[in-house]
């Protein structure tokens, strides 16, 4: 019974060797696709925008805590698009969202750039930055040398008996 379909050899250095039934054609095809995905993709990925929202009065505890995510995206190669978002009265007092923004910058430092400057949308003022590759990398190597000098004193700790403590 004619399928359409091929006996392909799979591992012809496996004793027996491996054959499979299949569509060639589409096989062929389907593999095309992924070569060609995987070379569209270049080095790296292509950086998403990822979002870190906050209000004007956002409290200093919570702007650490919120840019300790902006920075884990900056780790990672992503954009990040800082937005104040201003309720009622507080468009009044735009200025007290500005000052928000300059202290996101000051607080990433060198980390980041400015892609885009702090700009009204709407109630919503935002600006996106970028990660600087040099710092980041930086900061990766010094990162990996914490981590191993941790992983060295908890060997240090653990190779010595319970009686001599």
């Amino acid at each position: 019974m004619e399928e359409g379909l091929d006996l392909v050899e799979v591992a012809p250095n496996a004793r027996p060797p491996v054959c499979r039934i299949m569509d060639y054609g589409k096989y062929k095809y389907e593999q095309k696709k992924k070569l060609a995905a995987t070379k569209s993709k270049g080095k790296g990925r292509a950086a998403s925008l990822k979002e870190v929202k906050m209000r004007p009065n956002t409290d200093d505890h919570d702007l650490e805590f919120k840019l300790k995510n902006a920075r884990k995206f900056l780790m990672d190669g992503d954009k990040v698009k800082v937005t104040v978002m201003f309720r009622g009265r507080e468009m009044a007092h735009r200025k007290v969202g500005y000052g928000k923004l300059d202290r996101v910058k000051e607080l990433l430092g060198e980390l980041v750039t400015v892609e885009n400057p702090p700009m009204m949308s709407g109630r919503f003022l935002s600006m996106i930055l970028v990660p600087n590759r040099e710092a980041v990398e930086a900061e990766k190597r010094i990162e990996a040398s914490q981590q191993a000098q941790a992983e060295d004193t908890k060997e240090e700790g653990a190779e010595a008996p319970a009686g001599e403590a």
